[in-house]
């Protein structure tokens, strides 16, 4: 069954490239663009996904630190205009 119409992409494509480590639907929009067109289908594929075996989840869930970058406070680049 397709999941995203707009791509072409069915219910067994998004679980492939779950078992191939895709966690998130912006994951599985990066392996195959499902999600990123109309948007409709994508509690669909959260959904496909559920809460199952995701080591990134399961280091965030366990209260793991988050990569670098990550944090709320991280600093944004300088903006040209700050220089004029």
């Amino acid at each position: 069954m397709y999941v995203c119409s707009c791509f072409g992409i069915t219910e067994q494509q998004v679980r492939d490239h779950a078992d191939s480590g895709a966690c998130t639907p912006r994951q599985i929009a990066s392996a195959c663009k499902a999600g990123t067109d109309c948007g409709g289908c994508v509690r669909r594929i959260q959904s496909l996904l559920g809460r199952g075996d995701c080591p990134r989840r399961e280091l965030i869930d366990s209260g793991a630190p988050e990569p670098l970058g990550a944090e709320t406070g991280a600093v944004a680049p300088a903006v040209l205009s700050e220089a004029a």
